[in-house]
């Protein structure tokens, strides 16, 4: 299947799901190996395993150290943000971040800040003051480490927006992922040079949801999965431009040569690109591909950058047909 090159730029291989624990109960054995043998195999080149808290980002580097393609965060979610407070000491919370940060990058392997942002969809996790001051407070570990920013946006756009506006001198890039909001929202991002947007099953339910991500240039865009969430399902309007499908069994009947039904995985980013595409009216699912693989590599891995490439993509194309 492998005929394009993919970049899953967000796994939660840190989640249950991926030790075989569904609800508290171990269904099977841990499989990450299994997980990205498919992934490998359908084009897949490289993972970034996110990070959601400090202890959080500490297995997320560790799973990435156990392979040459997987890569990490560091940061805190906007809706785990108290435990800066709850640490007892904010400032020590925010070294230890930053101590981390540092290990990662002289190991090769943590590649952005995040995932933090602001999410006011979820504020009895944290409220939205506290959420403010701590995503705010996390571009000092961007400015730091001279790494780019990984973003989270939900129903928060207004304040989001304003917080990046005030730091955008301080952060080379970054994507804001998972994104589901509105094409108002989507176009306050679009203003900002070096924001880019991640897309992924949740950001195409709905047709809504496809016109907003037909939306957006192909030169702002990377995808992903967000594994083991935000599946593509049969009941998504995404669904009709998907094309490669892989068996799948409910975890009751594990079997490693197979999905599990209802968990979401790095292969299956396929499926997204194959949605992008289609929404899109991309005939060229490569050309599709090269561009949001440079896209990512842009901003994540710019040691890997084609440069003539990069420097037809830097400037500018309008169109809705992708470049490379």
């Amino acid at each position: 299947m492998a005929t394009v090159r993919m970049i899953d730029i967000a796994v939660n291989f840190t989640d249950g799901m991926f030790k075989g624990i569904y609800n508290g109960k171990q269904c099977h054995l841990p499989d990450i190996a299994a997980v990205l043998s498919r992934a490998w195999s359908a084009g897949v080149d490289r993972v970034i395993v996110t990070g959601g808290s400090l202890e959080e980002s500490k297995e997320a580097l560790a799973i990435a150290e156990t392979d040459g393609r997987l890569f990490c965060t560091v940061g805190v979610h906007p809706t785990r943000c108290k435990e800066f407070e709850e640490s007892g000491d904010p400032e020590k919370h925010f070294q230890a971040l930053l101590t981390l940060a540092k290990e990662g990058i002289e190991k090769g392997k943590v590649v952005a800040i995040g995932e933090c942002g602001l999410d006011y969809d979820r504020l009895h996790f944290c409220p939205a003051e506290i959420q403010k001051k701590y995503f705010e407070k996390q571009f000092e570990l961007s400015y730091t480490t001279k790494l780019p920013m990984f973003l989270h946006m939900r129903a928060a756009a207004e304040d989001f927006c304003e917080i990046v506006e005030r730091n955008k001198d301080r952060f080379s890039a970054g994507v804001v992922h998972s994104f589901t909001d509105s094409a108002e929202d989507r176009d306050k991002l679009l203003t900002f040079n070096n924001i880019y947007i991640g897309v992924n099953g949740c950001s195409m339910k709905t047709k809504d949801n496809l016109d907003v991500v037909k939306g957006i240039p192909v030169e702002k865009m990377m995808i992903e999965t967000d594994s083991p969430y935000c599946e593509i399902k049969n009941t998504h309007a995404g669904i009709s431009f998907v094309k490669s499908i892989w068996p799948s069994k409910k975890k009751e009947k594990y079997d490693q040569e197979c999905i599990v039904k209802g968990r979401n995985e790095p292969c299956l980013v396929r499926q997204v690109l194959e949605v992008v595409a289609g929404c899109k009216g991309v005939c060229d699912i490569d050309q599709l591909s090269r561009t949001l693989y440079h896209n990512t590599c842009r901003v994540f891995f710019p040691h890997d950058l084609d440069s003539a490439a990069d420097a037809l993509l830097a400037g500018g194309h309008d169109s809705d047909e992708p470049t490379s």
